[in-house]
């Protein structure tokens, strides 16, 4: 099930995503009763889907990144595979939807794309044991780690380089039903292709992230984990169009703008 956020006539809903060109004359949002982080009935007021603003798919009280979680990524950038997962934060600002645009921020002059696996939590949970991990998730979706390299690299707190507004991009919806254990992920720059990769590459599982971030903290329904980047990333510019795409869950796409 692909679960969006929208906006339409100024109001704000979730609908599930059905139908495609071929068989329904285009995919279209069945609006649903309440939110998807508890039970919900479909309404059955159907919207077409280009007839709507997509929204990032929920709106995270907070978003825990991991840093180095494919061996070649963090090969490319001089950095070893940490024993434990590094984590960080991206605070809920740095949060933007499908087709919204990514802000260049002036205090940079080396912005990256970082294409990853965000995993969206379903309910609210704390140590949870890895057997269990897959009953906290609602589902997964696109995410663009945008990072400001050369402050990442004079920085040691990642919070500037990774947290300014717009440097996560999310969407376009939350698919409920896919394995995200080898799925590829791609990112494109103007059409072409920077990295290839796959969630099976990574060092260290969903379920295996779930355990270590929910030891120190309690996350609620929404929040996001960023899964880390395959290897490929590099500079974006002013003006660039740059797609995430994931296996089974779709394409994201941003266009970079002046900050003004």
């Amino acid at each position: 099930m692909r679960i969006a956020r929208f906006s339409i006539d100024g109001n704000v809903a979730f609908g599930v995503v059905e139908g495609d060109a071929a068989t329904d004359g285009g995919p279209f949002l069945d609006i649903i009763k309440g939110h998807p982080f508890a039970e919900f009935e479909r309404s059955g007021q159907r919207v077409p889907l280009d007839k709507v603003r997509l929204l990032p798919p929920v709106l995270p009280n907070k978003v825990i990144g991991i840093g180095r979680n494919y061996p070649e990524h963090a090969k490319e950038l001089g950095n070893e595979v940490p024993d434990v997962p590094v984590t960080f934060f991206k605070p809920s600002t740095s949060v933007t939807g499908p087709g919204d645009p990514i802000a260049y921020p002036s205090f940079s002059q080396e912005v990256h794309h970082e294409a990853e696996l965000a995993v969206v939590i379903g309910r609210m949970c704390r140590e949870v044991p890895r057997e269990r991990a897959h009953e906290v998730v609602l589902g997964y979706t696109c995410a663009n780690d945008v990072t400001a390299r050369d402050v990442q690299r004079r920085e040691p707190q990642w919070a500037r380089a990774k947290g300014f507004d717009t440097s996560c991009p999310l969407g376009p919806w939350v698919e409920t039903d896919v394995d995200p254990g080898d799925l590829a992920i791609m990112c494109t720059v103007n059409g072409e292709q920077r990295q290839l990769g796959r969630t099976s590459e990574m060092v260290r599982s969903v379920e295996d992230l779930i355990v270590h971030i929910t030891e120190a903290m309690t996350l609620l329904p929404g929040d996001v984990i960023l899964t880390g980047t395959p290897a490929g990333v590099g500079p974006l510019n002013v003006g660039d169009e740059v797609a995430v795409t994931i296996e089974g869950i779709g394409t994201l796409t941003n266009k970079v703008i002046k900050r003004g």
